[in-house]
């Protein structure tokens, strides 16, 4: 018995050809008195069906970031409140970014259905934003870090920003 590894309007890379597309149908091959199906095809919109072994799902938008052992992603998740044609103008139609926290795929951080059909384009860098959230405050960390060792041979320019990389990780930690 086959179960669908793929979905309709996911980004998908097809080995044999060597591009990128979108999974246009599921086609399920069935036989007749078994309740699911034998197979699973895919149309791609390249002239033939692809088997999953001939495909390979879309890596996460951003590479996993360590935080305290948990790793931040984004992974994208189907918009069950929208046909992908009436979302045509989204960066990738039928689906939305969640950013997942943990590391488990279930926790994190999800807009409202409404709130990303308002402005996309503005969720989309949000989810990229907090992704990359532990990577900037390891930076942020590193460069006051940085500057507290160096002493006082430093451009003023350069003492700033540590300073308001230090206001902003203890806005973060909640000091201020």
């Amino acid at each position: 018995m086959a179960k669908a590894q793929f979905h309709k309007n996911q980004r998908v890379y097809v080995k044999p050809v060597g591009t990128w597309a979108l999974v246009e149908r599921v086609i399920p091959h069935w036989a007749k008195g078994i309740e699911e199906p034998l197979r699973i095809y895919y149309d791609v919109g390249l002239g033939r069906e692809f088997a999953a072994e001939e495909l390979q799902s879309e890596e996460p938008l951003a590479q996993p970031l360590s935080n305290g052992g948990r790793a931040w992603r984004i992974q994208r998740a189907r918009n069950k409140w929208q046909p992908a044609e009436d979302c045509a103008r989204h960066p990738q139609p039928g689906t939305f970014p969640v950013v997942v926290t943990g590391d488990t795929d279930w926790g994190g951080w999800r807009v409202p259905g409404a709130e990303y059909d308002l402005d996309p384009q503005t969720v989309e860098t949000q989810a990229r934003l907090i992704a990359s959230a532990p990577q900037l405050m390891a930076f942020a960390n590193n460069l006051v870090e940085w500057v507290r060792k160096s002493g006082e041979e430093m451009p003023d320019a350069l003492a700033e920003l540590a300073h308001a990389a230090q206001d902003v990780l203890a806005q973060v930690k909640g000091q201020s």
